[in-house]
């Protein structure tokens, strides 16, 4: 259902066959999966063409229209197993060419020889035996080709590669390659770009000792690229004299851990020169040594899925950054990784057990950037402990450690600090952040879910260039908010989110010029005021949503930021009572800036239902501001006009007795009749001989007020139709049709019907279309079209399958909260 939805909003136009959908008009269409056998009419000028999951068996020379601007062609999975000699000649413009899961069976030298421009051609799954069967020598101009999950058994490329100028990446990932020979990759040698090669998931027994011997790549993947350790050992080892820029090699996390006996199965890196180097580990050695001496040279080095417990030491000679993530460590590498002078950024994350940091960084001057998050770190040190030398971080992630106890003083070290996160980490916050003064630099602050407790003002002060600060879940004493953020004259952002907050002072956001967004949800706010500060001339997003807010006053409305673009006040107790109906019409007009509205409720004492303010209609407040009037004009006018002008507005009279006697009505009362039929005298046939006969006489009956047959003679038809129709039934029926709207008494009974609603005297209405109705004419009757809107509704559709589920629905609704 939801995929269907966002076909609709995505996808807006469908093209003939209704087969394919325009993504852009006259560009882009996808005709994926509808079964078809030919292309559809599609624009000549289309430039992308999808029609994955069809079915095309054979493509000939006829099969493609002429659309020489077409550059993606994706014919994923279409069974195609014969490709004709110039099957492509009317497509040859194409840049990128799929052709994943076909069962190619023929193809001839001349099939893609008029795809000169050709940069892209996917072979995924294809059956395919050997790079050289495709014949394209002719394609200068590739630059990626993906020949992934075949059967080649070797890494072969044509000669004639050596000559495309433009070509990066080579995927021969999932094949059988189980020998690399020196005379199979003599071509890369020869190549004059910087490629990547893709060999992971192959069967990979042996590599020819200097195959790769002046070799020069961008990127070398070899996950789970070897049969055996031994196999993949020698064959790191057997890559001596390759140069790469990044070189991956390792396992899949979804695979088997993998116990080597030799502590040396890296030795093999010593041999190649590489700048960066992604190991996604599965081994588990004895020594447990994650980071190999033949790394040192890297300036990059990722340790994935590491098995690591304990981490040796190890010289890093060029290294720039270290990330180690999921591993298994039970304390902080600290004291193995200090002295490192070249590191700079250090990342260690997501550790799989808690980790105690019992030793601290020292003699890092080089490092800027630390991530230490969500490794649930176990420590009571402070930070004089934990980082001693390290003068320039500027970068500070100490997030998601639950355990951890860090005393934030001793921060005065950090005087290059200009991001520190200590998100669901709890602080102790001796000394109320007076430590804090160094921090000059500081420019983003996470303090969020801390159990941090503010009762000094001056706790933030020093931060001057403070951009970002989050306070989520913080406590704030007395008057201390009245002050707290003073200083912070260049912040922009401002969290603070559930903090029990039941007033935002005027002055607490008087600096705070160039604040672009305040968030101030899942709070106790009653009120805005804050809002009319006129200092706050930059707010883009305003979040006040969870809070207690019923109403905002039309001061606080008219001084909003003129920057405003974004406010969220959804899930407030919003009053949508009559008394505020300017405010609730402010909302409706302001749909383009309100987030949520969906989600924006009426403050109501029934906590079984719940109205949206979009869903409230000010007509009824108006229905009942003009009741009111009419009562208390017709009570002056009765006592002051004669008896014949008494006589005159008799009808007006009998109409406000009626809605009188319902307010005076009892709670409980006796019903004489399921439902009263408001019908015109025209549609008495329908009423008669479909309604009545398929009410009255189903199983249980249901008894009808008919106005033709259950009217009392001789009493006021206002009368009876209050009485015996309105106030005697349970339900009301309303049969609406062309005749309906143009019938008075219709309009009369209908507007009786709603009066009875909103004084309590009947559940509801059920509305029945017999015959469309054009919208102006419906405005004829008061409130009808407005019920359409906000209400469902039954509609008669003459045809018998339909008719079993209209009078099953209609046979409900009436039985409904009758104690039947």
């Amino acid at each position: 259902m939801l995929s269907s939805l966002l076909w609709m909003f995505i996808l807006p136009h469908v093209v003939k066959g209704d087969m394919c959908t325009e993504v852009i008009t006259n560009i882009d269409y996808a005709c994926v999966g509808g079964n078809l056998s030919s292309i559809p009419d599609v624009n000549p000028k289309t430039q992308t063409l999808d029609l994955s999951f069809n079915y095309f068996p054979s493509l000939n020379q006829n099969f493609f229209p002429r659309l020489f601007d077409l550059h993606l062609l994706d014919l994923t999975r279409c069974h195609i197993q014969h490709i004709d000699d110039d099957a492509f000649q009317h497509v040859r413009s194409m840049a990128t060419l799929i052709l994943t899961g076909n069962p190619l069976v023929h193809t001839s030298n001349d099939t893609f020889i008029v795809l000169h421009h050709l940069q892209r051609l996917v072979l995924v799954e294809t059956g395919l035996f050997s790079i050289m069967d495709v014949h394209m020598c002719h394609m200068t101009n590739l630059q990626e080709l993906n020949v992934g999950k075949n059967s080649l058994p070797s890494i072969s490329i044509p000669a004639c590669f050596s000559k495309f100028k433009d070509f990066r990446t080579l995927d021969l990932h999932s094949n059988n390659i189980s020998v690399i020979r020196t005379d199979q990759t003599a071509v890369l040698g020869q190549m004059q770009n910087n490629i990547t090669i893709i060999l992971s998931r192959n069967p990979i027994l042996y590599i020819e000792m200097g195959a790769f011997q002046n070799v020069y790549l961008q990127e070398l993947q070899l996950r789970s690229a070897f049969v055996t350790p031994n196999a993949s050992q020698e064959g790191l080892k057997a890559l001596v004299g390759l140069t790469v820029e990044k070189l991956v090699i390792g396992h899949y996390h979804f695979e088997r851990t993998i116990y080597v006996v030799d502590n040396g199965f890296l030795d093999g890196l010593c041999f190649i020169n590489f700048k960066e180097i992604y190991f996604f580990q599965k081994e588990r050695a004895i020594g447990q040594l994650p980071v190999s001496d033949c790394m040192s040279n890297a300036t990059k080095i990722t340790v994935m899925h590491g098995d690591i417990r304990f981490m040796e030491r190890a010289q890093l000679w060029k290294t720039k950054e270290l990330i180690l993530v999921r591993s298994k460590m039970q304390t902080m590498p600290a004291e193995q990784l200090s002295h490192q002078h070249t590191l700079e950024r250090l990342t260690i994350t997501d550790n799989a057990h808690p980790i105690f940091f019992l030793y601290g960084f020292s003699d890092m001057p080089s490092l800027k950037y630390v991530d230490l998050s969500n490794n649930q770190i176990i420590t009571r040190n402070n930070w004089k402990l934990l980082f001693h030398e390290t003068p320039n971080i500027q970068y500070l992630n100490m997030s998601f450690n639950s355990e951890a106890n860090f005393d934030l003083n001793g921060l005065q070290g950090f005087r290059n600090l200009e991001v520190l996160d200590f998100h669901r980490t709890k602080l102790i916050t001796k000394g109320e952040y007076v430590s804090m003064t160094d921090l000059a630099r500081l420019q983003y602050l996470d303090i969020s879910y801390t159990g941090s407790t503010f009762t000094n003002p001056l706790s933030l002060q020093g931060l001057e260039n403070l951009r970002v600060l989050k306070m989520s879940d913080s406590l704030f004493h007395r008057d201390v908010l009245q002050h707290l953020f003073v200083n912070l004259t260049l912040l922009e952002m401002l969290d603070v989110s559930f903090c029990d907050i039941e007033h935002l002072p005027l002055t607490s956001l008087g600096n705070l010029k160039k604040l672009t967004h305040l968030i101030a949800s899942g709070n106790k706010l009653m009120a805005v005021d804050f809002l009319q500060n006129p200092n706050l001339l930059s707010l883009i997003r305003i979040y006040i949503a969870r809070n207690h807010i019923s109403t905002i006053p039309d001061n606080v409305l008219q001084n909003l930021p003129k920057t405003l673009q974004m406010l969220d006040m959804s899930f407030n107790p919003i009053d949508c009572s009559c008394s505020q109906t300017d405010f609730v019409i402010w909302i409706l007009k302001h749909e383009n800036i309100l987030k949520n509205l969906h989600h924006t409720y009426c403050r109501s004492s029934s906590t079984s239902t719940e109205i949206r303010v979009l869903d409230f209609d000010i007509g009824y407040c108006t229905h009942i501001f003009r009741v009111k009037i009419f009562v208390t004009i017709f009570v002056v006018v009765f006592l002051l006009v004669t008896s014949a002008l008494v006589y005159r507005f008799q009808f007006h009279l009998r109409y406000c007795f009626v809605l009188l006697k319902c307010y005076t009505a009892p709670q409980q009362q006796d019903y004489h009749y399921d439902a009263f039929v408001i019908y015109s005298s025209k549609d008495e046939v329908w009423v008669i001989e479909e309604l009545v006969e398929n009410l009255e006489k189903g199983v249980p009956p249901i008894q009808l007020c008919i106005h033709e047959r259950d009217f009392k003679v001789g009493k006021p038809i206002t009368s009876n139709i209050m009485e015996e129709g309105i106030m005697g039934s349970r339900k009301v029926i309303a049969v609406v049709s062309r005749h309906f709207v143009d019938s008075s008494w219709c309009r009369f009974e209908f507007e009786m019907a709603q009066s009875s609603v909103l004084v309590g005297g009947n559940p509801n209405i059920i509305i029945i279309i017999l015959e469309d109705v054009e919208e102006e004419r419906s405005k004829k009757v008061f409130g009808l079209h407005r019920y359409l809107q906000g209400n469902t509704y039954l509609k008669w559709k003459d045809n018998p399958i339909s008719n079993v589920r209209f009078w099953t629905r209609l046979r409900k609704a009436v039985i409904s909260e009758t104690g039947r």
